[in-house]
């Protein structure tokens, strides 16, 4: 079943500038920690509306046996591709956003005055594309060729000549390609990484499933919309992106089972948040199926499937900052993010993490 989720506005008095904070640059993480779970942790109980630093191996102490951790599995490609005008060889910067349901893609191109339908473009001998459409905001269609008897699929190819499609504001190069993506990570389709997920390693989650904590998967393939700033002055104003995501019947049959124990449904990451807050009924009662989202989540929204989130710390004024204002308050999640500037830790995609039970 695929269905568009877009949910009803709910009418607040706050605006774009009421989600700004001071931010030092040098504490915007230009590079993964040495070791994923050895990031730092604020943990921001909402009851008690206090913080606690620890890091990101202690999320062990927080979890119970019948809780549920649920995460994003999808896959990051690496969807930036360097090449050349085929009849020119001027340079060219492909950056991959999305694969519609007719095998093309939707393309940002840089620049984009090269790239005109008709236009092919060559990245190396690997891979080769055709602009068959400009859209109204300026991106591509793009039909994407490659040698079938070299690789086995498109993602192969991108592979051999992408490179991973990091957010603007990390400066360096990464050096191992792995490390903008999660240990879990399966399907292919993301141009950004669900980030929250990156601080786990494979013997972390040994330990917490073997504890009896429950693990399920969503996928929600990221899309660079997540990293648009909100320039409407009210929030309601803004246009939220859609990603397209799957939930399947077994995820769903672990978390009503967990439910009924009495445990927590922890989201890792906004994104499996945004999942699951698209499937609750008003009952909460979770719904499998797969389709797009364009759920905007920010202060007024009753939350109906999640109890806890581990999440990043975000962009100042941006749509998941105000996710995460609305889960807890913005007054709080304000405060915690002036404890974090004041303790230094690591903001953004790379950086450290918060718990926020």
């Amino acid at each position: 079943m695929k269905e568009i989720i877009i949910n009803e506005r709910i009418k607040t008095d706050l605006t774009t500038a009421d989600f700004n904070y001071d931010l030092p640059e040098e504490l915007i993480a230009q590079a993964p920690a040495e070791k994923r779970d050895q990031s730092r942790l604020l943990v921001l109980d909402r009851a008690t509306r206090t913080v606690v630093h620890r890091h990101f191996y202690d999320i062990r102490d927080y979890l119970r046996p019948e809780d549920m951790l649920v995460v994003n599995s999808s896959k990051v490609i690496p969807a930036r591709l360097l090449g050349v005008r085929s009849d020119t060889g001027s340079p060219i910067e492909f950056l991959l956003l999305r694969m519609h349901e007719n095998g093309e893609w939707e393309t940002l191109v840089r620049p984009g005055k090269r790239a005109r339908k008709g236009h092919t473009f060559d990245f190396g001998s690997v891979l080769h594309a055709e602009i068959t459409e400009v859209l109204e905001d300026g991106n591509r269609m793009t039909k994407l060729t490659y040698d079938k008897g070299q690789y086995t699929s498109i993602y192969d190819a991108m592979d051999a000549v992408g490179q991973m499609p990091l957010p603007p504001y990390i400066k360096e190069k990464l050096k191992e390609k792995g490390r903008y993506q999660t240990v879990y990570a399966k399907t292919e389709g993301s141009a950004a990484a669900p980030t929250a997920g990156l601080h786990f390693t494979k013997e972390l989650l040994e330990d917490i499933r073997a504890a009896g904590t429950g693990y399920g998967e969503v996928t929600l393939h990221v899309g660079l919309g997540t990293f648009r700033p909100v320039k409407e002055e009210k929030i309601t104003d803004h246009v939220m992106h859609t990603e397209r995501f799957v939930l399947t019947e077994e995820t769903v049959r672990e978390i009503e089972a967990r439910r009924r124990a009495g445990g927590r449904i922890i989201a890792v990451g906004t994104t499996t948040c945004r999942v699951l807050e698209s499937v609750a009924d008003a009952q909460g009662k979770l719904h499998a199926m797969e389709g797009e989202t364009g759920i905007f989540i920010y202060p007024g929204y009753k939350f109906r499937a999640i109890d806890a989130l581990i999440t990043n710390f975000h962009l100042p004024q941006s749509t998941l900052l105000m996710l995460v204002s609305a889960f807890s308050d913005r007054e709080l999640i304000m405060k915690a993010y002036e404890e974090a500037v004041r303790e230094r830790y690591r903001f953004f995609s790379f950086g450290d993490c918060m718990f926020i039970q």
